[in-house]
C-alpha cells in the first residue's frame, strides 16, 4: 500500500485521534492541528504530561493512562522519542501510528509495522486532510 493509500485508510477508519505531544499553546502546530481535526469531526484525546486540558478535552499524561481503546495515535514529539511512543502505541492496542511533518524514525516504523499498525511519517495531518477532503464519519 502506498503512503497516500495508508493516509486515506487511516482518515476513513478512525473517528478519534489520540495526540501524543499535544500542546496547550494555541500558536503551536501541536495545538492547531488537533483543533482543526476536531473542527472536521474527529474526537481528540490529548496526551501531555504537563497539561490538564487541550482543545477543550481532558489530557492524559501518557498513552497507557488513556482509559479507553486507543486506535489512531498522532505524534508531535521529536524523532528520538518515536521508537518509545511506537512501543507504547503497540502496547495500547493502537491500529495506526502517524508521525507529523519533520518526524521520522526507521526504528519506530519497524516497531509499528512488525505489530501490524498502519504507519505514516513526515506528513502533516492537517495538510493530508485538506488534500484528501476526508472528514470524520464521512
Amino acid at each position: 500500500m502506498s503512503t497516500d493509500e495508508i493516509v486515506e485508510k487511516i482518515l476513513n477508519t478512525y473517528d478519534t485521534i489520540t495526540v501524543v505531544g499535544a500542546s496547550a499553546n494555541p500558536h503551536k502546530p501541536a495545538n492547531e492541528v488537533p483543533a482543526l481535526m476536531q473542527a472536521k469531526g474527529w474526537r481528540i484525546i490529548p496526551v501531555n504530561p504537563t497539561a490538564t486540558e487541550i482543545v477543550g478535552e481532558q489530557v492524559y499524561p501518557t498513552l497507557a493512562e488513556v482509559p479507553e481503546q486507543v486506535g489512531f495515535v498522532d505524534v508531535f514529539r521529536p524523532s528520538a522519542d518515536a521508537p518509545e511512543i511506537a512501543r507504547q502505541a503497540v502496547a495500547a492496542g493502537a491500529g495506526a501510528l502517524w508521525l507529523q511533518l519533520g518526524i521520522t524514525s526507521p526504528e519506530a516504523r519497524q516497531i509499528a509495522e512488525d505489530a501490524g499498525l498502519l504507519y505514516v511519517e513526515d506528513r502533516c495531518l492537517k495538510i493530508e486532510q485538506a488534500r484528501t477532503g476526508i472528514t470524520a464519519g464521512a
